[in-house]
């Protein structure tokens, strides 16, 4: 366990010199609130290694290293966005062995799922919801914390020839750099938007001045309580509550039977300054627009179905893969427009000619 400067420290050089990186995390995003990065795991060919980023140390040191590498990870996506959340922190280079299975057409592709099949190896899944930011950690923690690092460059060179094999290692190589610029393009949240959740388009104006009253009170209370949003009301109940304020029912029937004094007071302070809300200040409907398609889209849009539906079923691919259907509407629309959006493997699918 890496817990000190001068571990970290002695570590960097071995780091540095190494051939290959596997890197993992592990957050709190079930127990705390907002979420933190509470230990990142790191193998290398000598050994697998803990850092602990609670320890107070000079991370950016590590995060420098790491940088200018190629790493190993299986879904990426959310520990990137971490790093680049907490840290500012995003590679250059990443090999994801979980975008990889899915671009060879496995339908199963945890960890647990690959290791098993190309390895041989069950992990254990008993960890998964554990508080990682708890210490000491226990030894079967440190056990799977090691786990999610230690077969990734076994896995990778196995994935990686398969992709070769299928000529589609460029397409991984397009995914994981298209990947990287999406977490590092996270932008700040729209305070009209923020607050706004499922069934809240179901609301009238004034049930939504409620609504976001209620969601600023529980975004406070979470983060002064430590605990994440949904373990203080879940969203369904945030809706139910903002529409009975308004219908004038009973709210505190809505409410948990174990909510404390002191929460079930905020409810209903909050409840009262949504429903004082002048109706100027109520929040604006959002009716997304839904132009229906004329023709000739429809007609476009038959044809990119067909095209994808075709290349998925050749490729053994999960045609979602090579585009979502709302995306093929849009191409359907207005394919200039759109099409740079695509990575270049989907377009290259999307316009080659379909067999009959």
């Amino acid at each position: 366990m890496i817990e000190t400067n001068e571990r970290l420290e002695a570590f960097l050089p071995e780091l540095r010199a190494a051939q290959w990186v596997a890197v993992d995390t592990e957050a709190d995003s079930l127990h705390a609130y907002p979420e933190k990065i509470c230990l990142i795991q790191i193998s290398l060919e000598t050994g697998d290694w803990l850092v602990d980023p609670l320890a107070g140390m000079d991370l950016p040191k590590l995060l420098a290293v790491l940088q200018d590498r190629e790493l190993l990870m299986h879904g990426a996506d959310y520990d990137l966005r971490l790093f680049w959340k907490h840290y500012r922190f995003s590679p250059r280079r990443v090999f994801d062995t979980m975008l990889a299975a899915e671009l060879l057409g496995y339908r199963q592709f945890s960890l647990n799922a690959l290791v098993d099949r190309y390895l041989g190896i069950t992990l254990d899944k008993g960890m998964q919801k554990a508080d990682w930011a708890k210490r000491p950690l226990t030894e079967r923690m440190k056990a799977y914390a090691r786990n999610d690092t230690r077969h990734l460059k076994r896995l990778a060179d196995k994935l990686r020839g398969e992709l070769q094999e299928k000529g589609r290692l460029a397409w991984h190589e397009e995914f994981c750099a298209w990947q990287i610029r999406d977490c590092a393009n996270q932008t700040e949240p729209d305070e009209n938007t923020v607050w706004r959740m499922k069934g809240s388009h179901q609301l009238s104006r004034p049930a939504l001045a409620v609504l976001r009253e209620l969601w600023h009170w529980r975004e406070k209370e979470a983060i002064a309580t430590n605990r994440p949003p949904f373990f203080i009301l879940p969203h369904e109940t945030l809706t139910r509550l903002a529409q009975a304020a308004v219908d004038a029912e009973l709210v505190d029937l809505l409410l948990p039977r174990r909510f404390s004094n002191r929460r079930r007071e905020g409810v209903h302070r909050a409840l009262r300054r949504g429903l004082t809300l002048p109706d100027h200040q109520h929040p604006e409907l959002i009716r997304t627009p839904t132009r229906r398609l004329t023709e000739a889209e429809r007609r476009r849009l038959a044809d990119l179905e067909r095209r994808r539906d075709a290349q998925a079923a050749r490729l053994g691919l999960n045609p979602a893969l090579i585009a979502p259907r709302a995306t093929l509407r849009d191409l359907a629309r207005n394919w200039d427009k759109y099409a740079s959006e695509l990575m270049q493997w989907q377009r290259e699918l999307l316009q080659a000619p379909v067999s009959s």
